[in-house]
Order: structure tokens, then C-alpha cells, then sequence
């Protein structure tokens, strides 16, 4: 039933587990919920905030409006002739949605095992991990248009995906719910292995000809080794991007630091590894008061417990200016301040 709440904590609902409240709260388990939801004269008048799973958002204070999570559920699949369309509700845990395609040899992403979240915040973010990203997979998405109340579909051409990037986050933002995400995979793995921490992880486990279940099961093994679980310690994964630089300017970083971790992208640029930049200045497993970085990973940043959104914030402004004065490279935050 759906129920608009007062001076919720918002503390089980985002993954760093920082204690703050919403004036308003309200959690919707359908379509019909939303459109519902959007005739209350009190939601027209308050601002909103869309969380899922909570796993990209640093709350430094209470939130003064209304708070939406969205809890849409269901898995459907459609097997075609060259592809699979898979539909998932945009509530349900992104994991285990994987889980399913997986267990139902539906290859693509595989790669993409264990980011934390749920369906509908991945073409927000265009999650990507291990040499996949969202936009590599995506079919379409439906969305609530609240200003109007009526449900859109968008293709993949309408999202304008860039890295971490979609229209939902620019030109778009605040304006849509994502309520359902189609999925474009397929009955034939392509296997990828591209990232070298998957092919030395298969070669670990003596597998020479894997499947989409070893790799799946060999990102997560990556994955746990490197970073907290947010059930036992805050945290919201990667905390930064990971800088995209122009060559000339990977030239000079390269002519001073030979052993820089960096990649090449598809747009003739660079992109380097945050966490190696975190790393090489000090930072990992560093610990501040009641934060800090991971000590397995320097690109996450964790609440020991206790931690403010505020004194977390303050401490991923230190490392931005540490990274900045070594390197010459301005580190942008992945997780979303409020």
C-alpha cells in the first residue's frame, strides 16, 4: 500500500550508511504506484530524490523534500532468433539480476557481476566494470515523466550514454523514474576477457575455455578481494572516475611516471586509474577519523562507522588536491553529493 512518511532515516537506504533523515518518504512497488503517487498535491510541492539501492550517494545533510524508493520488481525474457531481450523491473538488486541471466546462459553481463545497485539506476550511471559498460548491453528503458504522469520508452540513440554518463544524468535529470530496463544479450557467449585481473584469475582456477558462469564467477572473486562488502562497512565502491586525459597531456604524466596504470579508449584518448593516482600519494588504507580509504582499494572510500557525510566529503577533497598536486590530474567524484 502506498504510504507517504515523515522524518524517515534515511540510513538503511544508502549504502555508506550515513544517518540523516527525509521530511518525506514513500516507497513504490509499481507503475500505477508512481502515477498515484504524482496526484498528491504535498508530492507536487516538495523536491525529490529517486534512490534504489542507495549505492551512489553521499548524503552530507537531512534531505528536505521526499524521498522515492523504487521498488519495482520481475524478471521477463524473450528469446529470439539473434538475441535475448531480457526485462527487468527497475527495484530489483542489480546482482541478482546478473545471478539470473547467468543461471539462464544469457551472455553480456557477465563482467558486470557484483556492482552494487539496482536495475534502474544502470543507464543513469552507465555502470561499467572489467572492459563491459551498460550501453554495451542495452535494448531500451520505460520512464515515468512526472511532469506529465505518462510512461516513455527510450532507445539506446535517446540516452546519449557517455562514460558514466546517459541524458538521464544531464539534459534529462530530475525529470524521469525509471521504472524497467530491456536488456539486449544473447544465447552465445562472447566471451571477454580483456581485463587481465579475469584471464589471471581463469588461469588460477585452471580454466582454460571458460564460460559466462566462470567469469562471472571470477569478477566476483576479483571484486570481494578488493572491496568492502556495504553490509558490514559504509561505502558507495568506486568514489571517483577514472580521469580520461588527452594524449599530450598523458605525455608529460608518462615522461615523470613511466609506471602509470592507463588504458587507451575508443575516442583516441587515455584513461587513466584512479586508484593507482590515490595509491601513489599515500592514500590507501589511509584512515581519518571515522573515514578513509579501503585498504584493499584507494579508490573506495569507506565509513568506519559513525562517519558524517560532511567529514567523508572532506576527506575525498584531500585526496582530489593530493592527486592534483602530483600529477597534474583533477579527479571527479562518481558518487552523487547532497
Amino acid at each position: 500500500m502506498l504510504q507517504i512518511q515523515e522524518n524517515i532515516s534515511l540510513k538503511p537506504y544508502n549504502s555508506f550508511g550515513i544517518d540523516v533523515k527525509a521530511k518525506y518518504f514513500a516507497e513504490v512497488f509499481a507503475e500505477k504506484d508512481l502515477v498515484k503517487l504524482f496526484e498528491n498535491e504535498l508530492v507536487k510541492s516538495q523536491k525529490l530524490l529517486i534512490v534504489g539501492g542507495g549505492s551512489n550517494v553521499l548524503f552530507t545533510q537531512d534531505y528536505d523534500g521526499l524521498v522515492i524508493k523504487i521498488s519495482i520488481m520481475g524478471i521477463e525474457s524473450v528469446v529470439l532468433a539473434d538475441k535475448v531481450l531480457v526485462t527487468a523491473g527497475a527495484g530489483e538488486v542489480w546482482n541478482d539480476f546478473v545471478n539470473y541471466c547467468v543461471q539462464h546462459h544469457f551472455a553480456g553481463v557477465e563482467n558486470l557481476s557484483l556492482i552494487p545497485g539496482t536495475v534502474g539506476a544502470s543507464p543513469i550511471q552507465n555502470i561499467g566494470a572489467y572492459g563491459v559498460e551498460l550501453k554495451d548491453v542495452f535494448e531500451s528503458c520505460t520512464a515515468f515523466e512526472i511532469s506529465t504522469g505518462q510512461i516513455k520508452t527510450f532507445n539506446y540513440e535517446d540516452c546519449h550514454f557517455g562514460y558514466r554518463e546517459s541524458i538521464f544524468k544531464g539534459e534529462l535529470k530530475g525529470q524521469y523514474i525509471i521504472t524497467s530496463v530491456t536488456f539486449r544479450l544473447s544465447s552465445e557467449a562472447k566471451i571477454n576477457t580483456s581485463y587481465g585481473a579475469i584471464e589471471t584469475e581463469l588461469h588460477n582456477r585452471g580454466i582454460e575455455n571458460p564460460t559466462i558462469a566462470d567469469v562471472s564467477a571470477a569478477v566476483s572473486h576479483i571484486r570481494v578481494s578488493k572491496l568492502p562488502d556495504p553490509s558490514t562497512i559504509g561505502n558507495a565502491g568506486s568514489f571517483f572516475k577514472n580521469p580520461v586525459i588527452e594524449k599530450y597531456e598523458f605525455a608529460d604524466i608518462v615522461a615523470k611516471h613511466p609506471d602509470v596504470v592507463h588504458y587507451a579508449t575508443a575516442d583516441n584518448k587515455i584513461k587513466l586509474a584512479a586508484g593507482w593516482l590515490i595509491e601513489q600519494c599515500g592514500w590507501k588504507g589511509k584512515i581519518v577519523g571515522q573515514t578513509g580509504t579501503w585498504k584493499n582499494q584507494a579508490l573506495v572510500l569507506v565509513n568506519h562507522g559513525g562517519a558524517t557525510g560532511t567529514e567523508v566529503y572532506a576527506f575525498s577533497e584531500q585526496i582530489i588536491d593530493s592527486v592534483k598536486s602530483t600529477f597534474g590530474v583533477t579527479l571527479e567524484r562518481e558518487v552523487n553529493i547532497l
